[in-house]
């Protein structure tokens, strides 16, 4: 009987989880469909590196990465068939997670930088995206920063 209230608190323990950084996951992938259709295209690549996010992420380990995968898709038909309504919608999950608590902001900007890079660049609609989260975010002066230090313009 030890044996099973063990597997059943950690059962318990990783439901918990899941439910407490599900609002993130929610966050992330709307943070990265919005840069990643800025120019109108999601390339395999970008969908690859949401992948790779899931699998790095100690938050969204959790998460199977199809969840995650059929999330950033979702938030991508939704900018698609309406821009408006599909960036208020993402914004909305970013707001929901982020937007008061700067670390989490830090980690969401983050990850958008890096599926928006490509050879040490970032694309100009994708920079003027990841620009205009940070400015909602209130994380000008950093990523300015890093964008003007790390990466031509």
């Amino acid at each position: 009987m030890p044996a099973f209230l063990h597997h059943l608190s950690q059962l318990c323990h990783t439901h918990l989880e899941r439910y407490r950084h599900r609002p993130f996951l929610r966050a992330a992938m709307a943070a990265c469909a919005l840069v990643a259709q800025a120019d109108g295209r999601v390339t395999f690549r970008q969908r690859a590196c949401v992948d790779r996010v899931m699998e790095t992420l100690d938050s969204l380990k959790l998460f199977d990465p199809h969840e995650g995968v059929e999330l950033f898709n979702e938030f991508v038909t939704a900018l698609r068939q309406d821009s408006e309504i599909g960036h208020r919608l993402a914004r909305a999950a970013v707001a929901t997670e982020v937007a008061e608590d700067p670390e989490k902001a830090r980690l969401l900007v983050r990850i958008c930088l890096v599926m928006s890079e490509r050879d040490g660049i970032i694309p100009p609609p994708q920079r003027h995206e990841i620009e205009a989260l940070c400015h909602w975010l209130g994380l000008d002066a950093e990523v300015e920063h890093y964008l003007a230090k790390n990466h031509s313009r």
